[in-house]
């Protein structure tokens, strides 16, 4: 590695690969070694830490880039933890535990080609381009960080089991004995996984593992269980064992989507629901956060546990900051992301799950009975388009529907459309070329109209 790697980087590349809330781009022509040391520099010059703990997933370049990153945070003067192979939620409570600003190295869900950075301040504060993202990126662009007047150490620790030990305080499982197939698609939930469930136990839960060999190339199904063909082998796997719910969790485990015993997939809103009951039963009165993609039944179902809802617009810098606001005890999104104050108010998929098991032990009836109970409206799940101009096909939908009689639209993040029967919002990712639809009426067919003539305008040829 060249003694100034900065000095090679293009800076356009750096201001397309900076993103809302994290860094994202394609090996080795968009993010290298190169750029994750300057960006540890950077970071460490943005933040003023003293000590960074920095993780990594299981793609092929995580680990050298989490070293280079960490070469450039002990050059700018940080001491540096490496916690080695971990999931994000991992990396969030080394964070949250030891009291540092922390750093993973994951693409999340994105193909194998692509690899990234999220970062965060001290106790897993999430860092976006509002909130010090951007002076980061600035710095890396133009590679005008300041001398160090010390080199910082590098060194390895091992969080996994104490990780394990404290979803279990925030999630006990206990009641009856369940059977649970785990779908990790490759990845970290295949490390994160075994440790939590050896401590739950075996005589509690009969653990089913599917694809929890760590391996970045994803050769099963991508680690992404938003699509619903990625689900296809976890809903046969529950049908032949006759198993009691099923988990599938994205490539760095910070989410997680459910199956019930029938193989269907759990709307994410629905579990938002669920851990929103249980969280207001020991908490009486708070604040839940539910971004605006999720399902209207969920503030509906806060207000009658005598909870105050919030609405806030996609993305954990977002939720989290806006839980900080309010003090919310748990915040859900329809992603399959899960936040919760017990947490630092980080998003952990498995302690999303371990709350469903939980919820499932303590009753005698099935995971589709217990969730129809939080159920309401039917949902398209999200559906991604690629378009060439997300801004023009935006306001083609706005023109469209904006006028109808009883319709209200919103700017909170894309555009929301909403009437008394049904509601649509289109947002542009913030990783990906895509535009995303979530749709939802009254009833099914109410549904199933509004999806398919949104998604004939997103897709109609221009």
């Amino acid at each position: 590695m060249a003694d100034d790697p900065s000095s090679t980087l293009d800076p356009a590349n750096v201001r397309a690969i900076f993103k809302a809330y994290d860094v994202r781009g394609t090996v080795p022509d968009q993010i290298d070694e190169a750029l994750a040391h300057a960006t540890g520099r950077a970071y460490v010059q943005v933040v003023g830490a003293r000590e960074v703990v920095v993780g990594h997933d299981m793609r092929p370049s995580s680990p050298g880039m989490a070293a280079a990153f960490a070469a450039g945070a002990s050059a700018a003067g940080a001491d540096v933890v490496m916690i080695g192979l971990a999931s994000t939620d991992q990396l969030y409570f080394a964070s949250g535990h030891l009291d540092m600003p922390g750093a993973m190295f994951t693409a999340s869900h994105n193909p194998a080609q692509y690899n990234g950075i999220k970062m965060c301040r001290s106790r897993a504060t999430p860092i976006g381009l509002e909130t010090g993202l951007a002076e980061i990126r600035d710095l890396v662009a133009s590679g005008d960080t300041a001398p160090a007047g010390r080199t910082g150490r590098v060194y390895e620790t091992d969080v996994l089991e104490a990780y394990a030990a404290h979803l279990l305080t925030l999630a006990p499982v206990a009641g009856r004995r369940l059977t649970v197939v785990a779908d990790a698609g490759n990845g970290m939930a295949g490390h994160t996984a075994p440790a939590v469930f050896d401590l739950v136990g075996a005589e509690q839960v009969e653990l089913v593992p599917l694809y929890f060999e760590l391996d970045g190339s994803f050769p099963n199904h991508e680690a992404n269980p938003i699509e619903e063909t990625n689900l296809a082998d976890l809903k046969a796997k529950v049908l032949e064992t006759g198993a009691d719910i099923g988990l599938a969790f994205d490539g760095d485990a910070d989410r997680c989507f459910l199956v019930d015993e029938r193989g269907r997939g759990v709307s994410p809103s629905t579990l938002t629901a669920l851990i929103a009951a249980r969280e207001l039963a020991k908490h009486p009165g708070a604040t839940i956060i539910h971004n605006l993609i999720t399902s209207r039944a969920v503030p509906e179902i806060v207000r009658e546990l005598g909870g105050h809802p919030v609405r806030t617009r996609v993305g954990h810098s977002f939720i989290k900051a806006t839980m900080a606001e309010t003090d919310a005890v748990f915040g859900g999104e329809h992603s399959g992301h899960f936040y919760f104050r017990d947490f630092w108010r980080a998003d952990s998929g498995m302690l999303a799950a371990l709350h469903a098991l939980a919820a499932l032990a303590e009753t005698d009836v099935s995971l589709s009975e217990l969730m129809a109970e939080y159920e309401r409206y039917p949902v398209s799940g999200e559906i991604n388009s690629v378009v060439d101009d997300a801004a023009a096909v935006v306001a083609e939908l706005e023109a469209a529907y904006g006028g109808q009689d009883g319709v209200v639209t919103d700017h909170l993040d894309g555009l929301t459309v909403s009437h008394d029967d049904w509601t649509f919002n289109v947002r542009p990712s913030n990783t990906e070329p895509l535009l995303r639809l979530n749709a939802e009426g009254k009833d099914e067919p109410t549904m199933e109209r509004v999806r398919d003539e949104v998604l004939a305008e997103i897709r109609r040829e221009r």
